[in-house]
């Protein structure tokens, strides 16, 4: 079967990147990993300060009301932003269409990359990758299109299936796509079958086929030996049900609210991790400098992971409410700032991951990419070291093919000023003033109940984490009791 998208082999010859303003300027215990959880705390929609609903902003001085500033200030990969979903009046058809095929089974990580696809933050791909496609994504970390040009494309986006499955489907061109709960989620065209090497999918993708890769262990050891790519239809749009679908903005969406925000200059900022005073400098200092560069009106893009974590990363859930005290306390500008989910499992793959994330935000309108230590790093499962180089993502994202257009921001180092008690950039010519308050020092301090230094975390949203961890203790020590009880 051939592929709508012709795609070449690229050579690689990094372009220069541009010379204008612009482009001079960024473990906890384990837990079962649970992909609906319950809402803890959510009793009423967050980022209340935020909801697209917000009353139209306030025209800059000396504005036109005749203009206003676009925000398309960079075009989606392939020049045409991918929208996967079926027209609602087709809708009818194509499910009965779908009924009538032979069927693949999605599990949930499957259905977020569905997710991920029928946006368009994948753009220009249409579908799970055929041969051709993959193979240019694991051994170049990119496409070549049909004219010339090369797109980034870093991690495979396939679809596994096993000996039954691909016996079932026989010879027909086309399968039905049906999710988690049983019910069809889409249709794949133009189908194309080719062997999972699993060994050096795992190899190209980490650098590493050591035992404990989360993504690997969940998502790749139990699945079938064969993908299929082909041509996605989605019957509608992937909803989740769990409180927090109004955040999962669409590329199209996003670059409609920077358009009604008025933006000149997007910049974004991906985390999986509760958001401190020190992260919160790094954003606000950013804005800071894009504004001495001339830019009238830079939107921060706030767009936390919402796909497959590790077991041990804080539930997206707990996260999106401690964002959301972040910015009812005012440490960020509701105004200026847009919180959206990010739908992308996470691989845990460091640089060349941290590629993916990238790209997707172009595809979303942001030509301002934030990068900081040890992007899409973790620790190395069998070794007591980093799985990868802390300064290697933001050194490959510099020279990365098909990311040219977008401005990256080196992430300058934060840490807590023991004299002026905040957070605040780090000093080597005082070092011994700065204390470095980890990731794993910040959940023990949250799950004691003890506080972290003032200035660390805005009261509300350290609230927010405390409460999570005495939920946990609670549910640890339930099954204890029982057997007391007994």
């Amino acid at each position: 079967m051939t592929s709508t998208v012709k795609l070449h082999p690229p050579c690689f010859v990094p372009k220069a990147r541009s010379s204008s303003p612009a482009a001079a300027a960024l473990a906890l215990k384990p837990r079962t990993h649970h992909f609906s959880p319950k809402l803890r705390f959510l009793t009423k929609p967050i980022y209340h300060l935020n909801e697209l609903s917000l009353p139209s902003l306030p025209k800059r001085p000396g504005m036109s009301t005749a203009f206003s500033v676009k925000s398309s200030l960079i075009d989606p990969d392939g020049g045409v932003l991918v929208d996967l979903v079926v027209d609602e009046k087709d809708r009818a058809a194509r499910m009965t269409e779908a009924e009538s095929l032979p069927r693949a089974r999605l599990t949930r990580i499957d259905l977020e990359w569905v997710h991920v696809i029928s946006e368009g933050w994948a753009s220009p791909l249409k579908g799970f990758m055929r041969e051709t496609e993959y193979l240019q994504t694991l051994h170049f970390n990119c496409l070549r299109l049909e004219d010339g040009s090369v797109v980034n494309m870093s991690l495979p986006i396939v679809l596994a299936i096993d000996d039954e499955t691909r016996e079932a489907i026989g010879g027909s061109d086309s399968v039905g796509l049906v999710g988690p709960e049983g019910d069809l989620v889409g249709i794949l065209r133009r189908i194309e079958i080719y062997k999972h090497n699993k060994e050096e999918r795992i190899a190209r993708t980490w650098g590493t086929t050591a035992p404990g890769l989360p993504y690997v262990d969940v998502a790749i050891a139990s699945a079938g030996d064969w993908l299929i790519g082909g041509d996605l239809e989605v019957l509608k749009p992937i909803k989740y049900n769990d409180g927090l679908d109004h955040y999962r903005l669409s590329p199209k969406q996003l670059r409609q609210e920077f358009d009604r925000r008025q933006a000149d200059a997007v910049f974004a900022f991906q985390l999986r991790n509760p958001v401190h005073n020190g992260h919160a400098l790094l954003m606000n200092d950013t804005r800071k400098r894009l504004l001495e560069m001339g830019y009238k009106n830079p939107i921060l893009l706030l767009h936390p992971l919402g796909g497959f974590t590790k077991a041990d990363d804080v539930p997206l859930d707990v996260r999106m409410e401690q964002h959301s005290k972040v910015l009812e306390d005012g440490v960020l500008d509701p105004q200026t700032t847009i919180v959206a989910i990010f739908p992308s499992p996470m691989h845990y793959a460091g640089p060349t991951e941290v590629q993916w994330h990238a790209k997707a935000r172009v595809n979303a309108g942001a030509n301002f990419y934030i990068v900081g230590r040890d992007p899409a790093g973790m620790g190395h499962p069998t070794e007591k070291r980093d799985l990868y180089d802390p300064d290697h993502g933001k050194k490959v994202l510099s020279m990365a093919p098909g990311l040219e257009k977008l401005n990256i921001l080196p992430f300058r180092v934060a840490a807590y000023d023991t004299v002026e008690k905040k957070m605040a950039f780090f000093d080597p010519s005082r070092a011994k003033d700065f204390l470095f308050i980890s990731g794993t020092k910040m959940r023990n301090y949250a799950r004691s109940g003890e506080n972290p230094p003032d200035g660390f975390m805005c009261p509300g949203g350290w609230e927010v984490l405390v409460n999570y961890y005495k939920s946990l203790q609670a549910e640890e020590s339930t099954p204890q009791q029982t057997v007391l009880l007994a």
